[in-house]
Order: C-alpha cells, then sequence, then structure tokens
C-alpha cells in the first residue's frame, strides 16, 4: 500500500465527505443483492469484498456519520474521543455485583470504521491456540492454520511478507514512527526481570515483552473505512447510507429477505435478493436479532416482542477482558500528561512525526501466569506513559505512568438483552464481571506483575510514588477490594452470536444464523471464545473469511 503525503491526505478526505453526501443521492434503490448491516471493523471489509464483483448490487448501512473528525485520523487524538456521542454509542453496562455494583463505561464506535476508528490501533492476533480450539469445538475451517491466510489477505505488513505476514492488503500495518523514552524504560524492566522479549507478537510466538506493531498509514489511523472502504467508495455498485439505524429485519417465514430502518424522521424498508449481513458488533447484533423476533423466547415476550424466530443463544456468552490499572508518579518531565499540544500539532501537520503520531499505549506484553492451564500467554500488558483514569476521562494533575493489565481468556459470562421498559433503546448489558473465583485469582496476579515491574532498577530514575491504587493496598483483601473498585473493560466484548453446534450457538461455521436462510452475522459477537489478545484483526480476519465463504457459495450457485 503507498504512502500519501499531508495534501493527499486532506484532497482524500475532502473527496470522501464529497463522496459519501453524492453517494446517497445516486442509488437510493429498495432490492440490492447483499445488505449489510453496521459499516464497523467488519462491515467495511464486506463491503469492499462483495462490491469487487460488478453485478453484486451492495447496501452498507450505518447508524452513526462519516469519519470526518480529524482527531479520528490524528493518532494521539484517540485520547479525545472517549466521551464523544456522536461517534460513539457511550454504552454503560448494569450494575456488575463483583464491581461493588458499579456501572461500567463501554465505549463502542458510532462512525465508518467502527470501533477501528476510535481504538488503540494495537495490531494484534491472539494464540494460535485460540483458533484451534474454534475448530476443535466443531467449528470447521477455522483453525490457525485456516485463518493464517486471512490474516495475511487483509495485511500490508511495512516489515515485508513472510510467513505470518501479508503485503499488499487493505490494512496497513508498521511500527511507531515515535515513541516515548519511558516505553523503553518499561521494555528495560520487563528484560531486568527475565521476561523474554518480542519484536513481532503475531509471529513465531506470542509471549514476551515489545512494542506494539499499529494500524496505521503514513502516521494516519488506518481505520477499516480509510482501508476498506476510501478505495471502493465510487463503485456504482456499491451503496453507503450513514445515520441509518436498523430497526428490525423483515422476516417472510425462515428467509430473512430486507430490513427495516430509519433515517431522521423517515423510515424505509430495503430488500436483499441474497443475503442481509449482520456487522453491529458484540452488542448491537443480538440488539437487532432480538428486536426482529429472532432470540430467547422469554426474554422477548417480557419485551413485549412478537416471537419470530426461537435461538436462546441470541445475547448469551458474553466475555469481555476485564483490565485494571496501577499508576506512579513520573519524577521527570517527560510524560505525555503536560504535552505541548500545540508543537506536537504542527509537529505532526508538517512532518507526519513526533508524539501526536503515537497510540500513546505503545508497548507491551504477554505472559503466562502461575496458575495457567495451557502454554497459551493469559495476561495481556499496555503501559502508557501517562497518567489515565477512568478510561482517561478523569484528568489526575502532574506527570505519571500508567500500566494496564487484563486476564486474557476469562471464565465469567454475560449477557444482553432487551430492556423492557424500552425495547428500541440501548440494551441491557450484564458483563457480570469476575463472576468466577479463577478470574479474580488472574487479575490479582496481572496486578501484583504490574507493581513488580515498576520497582525495577530501569525505572527507579523516573519513579516517584504509587498513586493508584494507594500506598496502603498491599495485602490481597486490600488487592482484591481495589479492583473491585477500579478494574474496567478494555473494549474487547465478544460471544454474543456465538458460532457453533451446542444449544447455546447462533451461527454456524459459514456464519449462517442456526435455522434461518438469507441471514448471516460477520463480526465480533460469532466468536466462541475470547482470543488472546485485542479483537480488531481477528474481527478483520473474520469478515475476510466469510466474503469467501460467500462469494464462494454465489460462484456455486452462478457455475450450476
Amino acid at each position: 500500500m503507498r504512502s500519501s503525503s499531508p495534501v493527499q491526505d486532506t484532497l482524500i478526505a475532502r473527496s470522501s465527505v464529497r463522496s459519501f453526501s453524492e453517494g446517497s443521492k445516486r442509488l437510493q434503490h429498495t432490492m440490492y443483492d447483499y445488505i449489510i448491516i453496521g459499516a464497523g471493523s467488519a462491515g467495511c471489509v464486506l463491503a469492499n469484498r462483495l462490491s469487487e464483483n460488478p453485478s453484486n448490487r451492495i447496501l452498507l448501512l450505518e447508524a452513526g456519520g462519516r469519519d470526518w473528525h480529524p482527531f479520528i485520523h490524528m493518532p494521539a487524538g484517540l485520547a479525545r474521543l472517549a466521551s464523544n456521542k456522536r461517534i460513539n454509542w457511550n454504552y454503560y453496562t448494569q450494575p456488575e455485583p463483583a464491581l461493588n455494583n458499579r456501572r461500567l463505561y463501554w465505549p463502542r464506535g458510532k462512525v465508518l470504521g467502527g470501533s477501528s476508528s476510535i481504538n488503540a490501533m494495537c495490531y494484534a492476533r491472539g494464540h494460535r491456540l485460540d483458533y484451534d480450539f474454534w475448530a476443535e469445538s466443531g467449528n470447521t475451517g477455522w483453525s490457525y492454520q485456516d485463518v493464517l491466510p486471512y490474516f495475511r489477505k487483509s495485511e500490508n505488513q511495512t516489515r515485508g511478507e513472510s510467513r505470518y505476514h501479508g503485503e499488499g492488503g487493505p490494512l496497513n500495518v508498521q511500527d511507531l514512527r515515535y515513541h516515548n523514552l519511558l516505553s523503553d524504560v518499561f521494555l528495560e524492566a520487563t528484560a531486568e526481570l527475565g521476561y523474554p522479549q518480542n519484536n513481532d507478537f503475531n509471529g513465531a510466538a506470542q509471549r514476551g515483552f515489545g512494542f506494539y506493531q499499529v494500524t496505521q498509514i503514513n502516521s494516519r489511523r488506518c481505520s477499516t473505512a480509510v482501508g476498506y472502504l476510501n478505495s471502493v467508495r465510487k463503485r456504482p455498485n456499491l451503496e453507503i447510507r450513514t445515520g441509518a439505524m436498523v430497526r428490525s429485519l423483515i422476516l417472510d417465514g425462515q428467509q430473512v429477505t430486507g430490513v427495516n430502518y430509519s433515517h431522521g424522521k423517515q423510515t424505509h424498508r430495503v430488500h436483499a435478493s441474497a443475503e442481509v449481513i449482520l456487522s453491529g458488533g458484540a452488542i448491537n447484533s443480538p440488539q437487532i436479532l432480538m428486536q426482529s423476533g429472532i432470540g430467547p423466547g422469554d426474554s422477548l415476550t417480557e419485551a413485549g416482542i412478537q416471537v419470530k424466530h426461537e435461538l436462546p443463544g441470541i445475547g448469551q456468552n458474553l466475555q469481555d477482558h476485564l483490565d485494571i490499572c496501577t499508576l506512579y508518579e513520573c519524577t521527570q518531565d517527560i510524560t505525555y500528561d503536560r504535552l505541548n499540544e500545540i508543537t506536537a500539532g504542527l509537529k505532526y501537520l508538517f512532518l507526519r512525526d513526533g508524539p501526536a503520531t503515537s497510540n500513546i499505549a505503545e508497548a507491551g506484553g504477554f505472559m503466562v501466569s502461575s496458575i495457567s492451564e495451557d502454554e497459551r500467554p493469559d495476561i495481556q500488558f499496555h503501559f502508557v506513559p501517562a497518567l489515565l483514569d477512568d478510561h482517561g476521562r478523569n484528568r489526575l494533575p502532574g506527570n505519571g505512568m500508567t500500566m494496564h493489565c487484563c486476564p486474557l481468556r476469562p471464565k465469567s459470562r454475560g449477557h444482553i438483552r432487551l430492556d423492557p421498559a424500552q425495547p428500541d433503546g440501548a440494551p441491557l448489558i450484564h458483563a457480570n464481571y469476575l463472576d468466577h473465583p479463577y478470574d479474580l485469582d488472574l487479575m490479582v496476579e496481572s496486578h501484583e506483575v504490574c507493581d513488580r515491574i515498576f520497582q525495577t532498577d530501569a525505572f527507579k530514575p523516573y519513579r516517584g510514588n504509587r498513586i493508584i491504587p494507594g500506598l496502603e493496598t498491599n495485602s490481597r483483601e486490600q488487592k482484591v477490594e481495589y479492583i473491585r473498585a477500579k478494574a474496567e473493560t478494555i473494549y474487547h466484548p465478544v460471544g454474543t452470536c456465538k458460532m457453533g453446534q451446542d444449544d447455546l450457538s447462533v451461527v454456524d461455521h459459514e456464519l449462517r444464523v442456526h435455522g434461518l436462510k438469507g441471514l448471516r452475522v460477520v463480526d465480533a459477537s460469532v466468536m466462541p471464545t475470547l482470543v488472546s489478545g485485542n479483537t480488531n484483526a481477528p474481527t478483520i480476519m473474520i469478515a475476510e473469511k466469510a466474503a469467501d465463504l460467500i462469494l464462494g457459495l454465489q460462484a456455486e450457485a452462478m457455475a450450476s
């Protein structure tokens, strides 16, 4: 993938805005071959791949707006996106019993590119055994060897092509152009403790510590909207409608034939001759299914919705990575806390370099805990050379450092259901964090490792007092109370439309909804279990594989 200049970037952004506004006027049909619901990490991939065949007429519906906001594209701008309600669904869980009945904030992207437009851009695929487990659970075609070609197909790895990496794909993956000195110190500290170092978490081995590669191009965010949509937005067979809130699917018996959606005060009905594809993510995909009368019968009845197709697994099997932070003062004025934003902005604008190109979570790693049940790393770390509390919404005084850690394969399971009092509103999210005692044990160990890293000689010239948790938090009981009071999501919900064949499965191994024709789910909700790492790259892989499944079946039908 060729890098662009700042002038080209400006022209691309302007033409993107112009193209989408013209596109909404250009087509406006009511019959399509494929309707894709959600222009997020998966939906943009599908729109690109399915529209490669000019005979396919594609409609892509997105509830949010265009990705015009400048802080989306400037990597360090992610710190300003946390509570922007124009591009963020701003969900909250229901009170979590094991977390002092707190309601946890769940940001999700509501914009072209979805959460790939607001995330920290870390490119991590998980562990090979994650996918082998999917296949061993009855999901044919989803082993690591099966999915690796789709990771490679999606990728333009700027280090070059290899056994594990692709070159020439839409998703640009590169090393950070700039990083803070403290991120080097973090890696020195992990080496001091004897932890292996790793310059490629997605290569031969995942274990170890190093710098994250990021989904950026020319030091700008490479969301799926940038990587997959920008180059194809003028295809005459692809229509993109933003501000389109899907209300329900249209069923004719056991066949899904179309979609009802609203745009402003107007309602619309569109039809698909081949398939409707749900790519709304782990929250919105089960929500749309349930609003359409597809899901657990008792829950739908309670919400006053007629049961059209009972599938008890919809909204069940919810999994997420729960994260705990350790914060220390920094005795030197080198963190991002008091960064001169004007100087950083000018350096970014003219040179595409400097702190504004950072994804903030620059370095991290994967380790195997003392209670791990197999060879896979089960703890992940993200180091931030700044003070970060409550998703960055609580600004703390002074300079400091933050270390995130999260257990990777939680045993707790939650669920999502419609709100009986407002079925067409935000769904009720019950994450059920720490319901299983194993998860709490691993959280405590994770937190203890963070403190050990901060206490190394490498950090000594920079380390001030520990500020979160307080200095008095040293016993296990105190650590548990701290976790219950401060743990938050690290934004990886999956599993609510599980792929498989058991009673709680929603889709089969080709992502077709059980018992219905003309409907697939393609997003993170189909993951049977969480991967051992960040979820954006795996979601893109799922969409690449789904596109091949759809187009392969289409080709077979045409040949016959």
